[in-house]
């Protein structure tokens, strides 16, 4: 009997950690819902896929949760001709494994490789800084590897070299609005997955692409609250957006988090080129490469970030009452403009020990496992946590849920109750953004809906 009831109490813990643990709650679901893309061809007309967006099974044991993804985001995806790449994103047909307690590398910090280093919760990759291009003087254009025409490094794919191209400044202009690509058909991203549209609404920089190939990305970045979840790296510690709490222990004003890294003075590179030196089409500014960058530690300051571009803290999912000693998180670093900067994610090394692995759908799990189910929305719904931002608002806001289990109605209605505007929340997203050209000012409700119940939310637009 005794033994019965310890079984029972272990069992009922469990049970309890599952439901509360954020590596198996987050992941965003969908059984719904399929992909989109765009292609110049269809213009501002993206194209339906038969694939899947987001996860679409989330299973755990006592060790490890298994994420099953097709790896399509719900957002559009595309296009990428910027540089070059005419590549869509494509099946990943993924199951990622991630640990359910991750543990602390305390030898010598695991670098971060070429491809995956991580997995954002709607099944999208996260890779880091690097593009596999490399300096090498005698190549054309000064620098090896990557697609054709460039040629191969010394020492072939994966060989270490003195300079490594940073894929950030590199190859902006084949990013799509969401700030993806893919590599061959694995659709990833290298940052902050905000929209470049929505980022910095000053900036034009890249309103060409999103003008006509429009996306809403993962989240929208919002100085007044802590950012979302918004993934895991490869040693299964949370990813973060790029705001969060003063103080490390969660409490204390909303702030952006800050890169420890900083571009080196030099005017000249060791077995580099020169700053601003030319080579064919290429310019080899300072931040072309990843070795232009130094690590400053800001030991008095906790919002600047460290080696790993993270730290230990309290966040809103990692609350004090149950974990009293923090939970180490990295952070999407971007600039006061919302510009992405070094390492950007996670990087170069990792602060845990890399044990998440990725396999195809058809693995049989050895161990039993048990299935989440979110809880479900209805009963859900009023505790929900849905915010609008900007407000007041000017050339859009963004209509953002904690996590959406059915499609959810966003009606925008004017103040003689007429319905202006309408929208959905797709299953398994997290937002949808509200273009206000067609609105005046003045004050509106947006009403959200799921099922049958429903909330109202007011809005003022003033241009």
């Amino acid at each position: 009997m005794r033994k019965l009831t310890l079984l029972l109490i272990i069992t009922a813990n469990y049970a309890v950690f599952a439901q509360t643990n954020p590596v198996i709650t987050s992941w965003l679901q969908n059984t719904t819902n399929f992909g989109r893309y765009y292609t110049a061809a269809t213009g501002s007309t993206p194209i339906g896929m038969s694939l899947l967006a987001n996860c679409q099974k989330v299973q755990y044991d006592a060790t490890y949760v298994y994420v099953t993804t097709r790896g399509i985001p719900s957002y559009p995806t595309g296009i990428f001709t910027g540089d070059g790449n005419t590549n869509l994103a494509g099946d990943q047909n993924a199951m990622y494994r991630f640990p359910l307690i991750p543990t602390q590398n305390t030898g010598t910090a695991t670098a971060t490789n070429a491809g995956n280093c991580g997995v954002f919760i709607n099944g999208v990759s996260l890779f880091d800084y690097r593009d596999g291009v490399a300096y090498n003087a005698t190549a054309t254009n000064g620098i090896c590897g990557g697609p054709p025409p460039n040629a191969m490094c010394p020492g072939g794919p994966g060989t270490t070299q003195a300079w490594n191209r940073d894929a950030i400044p590199a190859e902006k202009l084949g990013f799509d609005c969401a700030k993806g690509h893919p590599a061959g058909t694995n659709y990833h991203h290298h940052q902050n997955p905000s929209a470049f549209k929505y980022d910095n609404t000053t900036s034009t920089t890249y309103s060409p692409i999103c003008s006509l190939y429009d996306s809403e990305g993962l989240y929208t970045i919002n100085p007044n609250e802590h950012s979302p979840l918004i993934g895991f790296a490869y040693d299964g510690f949370p990813i973060y957006g790029a705001y969060g709490y003063v103080n490390t222990d969660g409490t204390g004003a909303i702030t952006r988090m800050k890169s420890s890294y900083q571009l080196r003075t030099n005017t000249t590179r060791v077995n580099g080129p020169a700053i601003n030196q030319v080579i064919g089409t290429q310019t080899f500014f300072n931040g072309y490469f990843k070795e232009d960058y130094e690590y400053v530690a800001h030991p008095s300051d906790p919002t600047y970030l460290d080696a790993h571009n993270g730290r230990i803290c309290n966040t809103p999912e990692y609350p004090v009452s149950l974990y009293p000693n923090g939970v180490y998180c990295y952070f999407a670093t971007v600039d006061a403009n919302n510009t992405s900067v070094y390492p950007y994610v996670v990087g170069p090394t990792y602060y845990g020990n890399k044990v998440a692995t990725k396999f195809g759908t058809s693995t049989t799990i050895v161990n039993g496992t048990t299935t989440y189910l979110a809880p479900l929305a209805i009963t859900d719904f009023e505790k929900k946590n849905i915010t609008i931002y900007p407000n007041p608002a000017q050339d859009y806001f963004t209509v953002q849920a904690d996590f959406v289990e059915n499609d959810l109605k966003v009606e925008v209605i004017n103040e003689l109750g007429q319905v202006v505007e309408t929208s959905k929340i797709l299953q398994g997203s997290t937002l949808t953004i509200i273009e206000t050209d067609t609105l005046y000012n003045g004050t509106y409700f947006v009403k959200i809906t799921s099922n049958e119940d429903s909330r109202t939310f007011k809005i003022i637009i003033s241009k």
